[in-house]
């Protein structure tokens, strides 16, 4: 469960916040990817590409990219949805595995209506991948926003992509499907209805505190401010640590927040099990074509007493390289665990 809100007019900046919320910790640590990396789709590896925009992603097992932004502006958000339909993987359509899916607009795209514009050609599938942690497979739904305060949310139905594309579309949780959070947040008071403003965890009722709370902010006269104002929001709708629900299991805490200034590539990232917050701007990494790539390592760095904090592009470090997760490495992992070695 996860909450993205798009703030697109704060003062001239476009300012974007999401929660990470999951009942295990993802190991999520901050990778820099530079341009002119060559990839495929994990699956068959039909579609290849080398990426054209640098980009700064946050990870889940060091294995899928679940959050980031590109030099360009464009972020990417991805969140669970239980209702996702993949349908059945058709090697004669145009496939990407989840662990790469985000990455492949950061890596190709500067604006939502490029995207936008290649998913409705193409009709890409997306292939649900295994959970690495022994858990279901992931259902994840996935929404972009740029520079410009546009904005889309990419949801799969029967197999096929339902994309919905509007700069209005500021704000994403989880289930109901988003056709039907929009009608929802129409019943609450100060969104077009009369029902008091919800306080429940429920998905909806996040939805509609994010809405309602977003549409208010005052304009900041900083970027500090900004940041700060957008964290006020995400951190209403976010959930504090506790037993996951009955029924929910994947509905329990958050683990992480994020704000992203897209217009001045500001990247914000703040950790609720290792508190610290830390920053960096997408100008003072190389994300130059033939670069390095460097990993920001949150999970050991952040739980060291008087550990990082701040402006931290300086302590990005060559670990090796970000590795997806493919259908091959997955039958791999498969057949490990098989014979008792993870």
């Amino acid at each position: 469960m996860c909450t993205r809100v798009v703030w697109p007019d704060a003062n001239g900046s476009v300012i974007v916040g999401r929660n990470m919320d999951f009942h295990k910790d993802l190991l999520t640590n901050l990778w820099t990817q530079p341009k002119g990396i060559t990839r495929d789709d994990g699956v068959q590896g039909k579609l290849t590409w080398t990426s054209k925009y640098g980009s700064v992603v946050a990870t889940a097992f060091d294995m899928i990219s679940v959050d980031g932004l590109n030099e360009a502006g464009l972020a990417g958000h991805v969140l669970w949805l239980a209702e996702s339909d993949y349908g059945t993987p058709d090697d004669s359509r145009a496939q990407l595995s989840q662990a790469i899916w985000m990455q492949y607009f950061l890596d190709n795209y500067s604006t939502v209506a490029e995207a936008v514009e290649w998913i409705e050609k193409s009709g890409v599938q997306v292939v649900q991948m295994m959970d690495p942690t022994g858990g279901k497979p992931p259902a994840i739904h996935l929404a972009l926003d740029d520079a410009t305060g546009d904005s889309c949310i990419i949801e799969y139905s029967d197999g096929r992509p339902r994309v919905y594309h509007s700069r209005e579309h500021r704000v994403m949780t989880n289930s109901p499907t988003y056709d039907q959070q929009l009608e929802l947040v129409k019943t609450i008071s100060g969104l077009g209805g009369d029902r008091p403003l919800p306080g429940s965890t429920l998905a909806s009722d996040r939805f509609a505190r994010a809405a309602y709370y977003v549409s208010r902010l005052d304009q900041p006269q900083t970027q500090l401010q900004a940041v700060a104002a957008m964290f006020s929001v995400i951190r209403n709708v976010a959930q504090p640590f506790r037993v996951p629900d009955p029924g929910k299991p994947d509905a329990s805490q958050t683990l992480w927040q994020t704000v992203i200034d897209l217009t001045n590539r500001r990247y914000v990232f703040e950790s609720t099990t290792r508190p610290n917050i830390v920053w960096v701007d997408l100008s003072d990494l190389d994300l130059g074509e033939g670069a390095t790539q460097l990993k920001l390592d949150l999970v050991n760095e952040l739980t060291v007493e008087h550990g990082i904090a701040g402006e931290v592009s300086d302590k990005f470090a060559d670990t090796g390289t970000l590795n997806f997760l493919t259908l091959e490495r997955e039958s791999q992992l498969l057949a490990a665990a098989s014979k008792g070695r993870l």
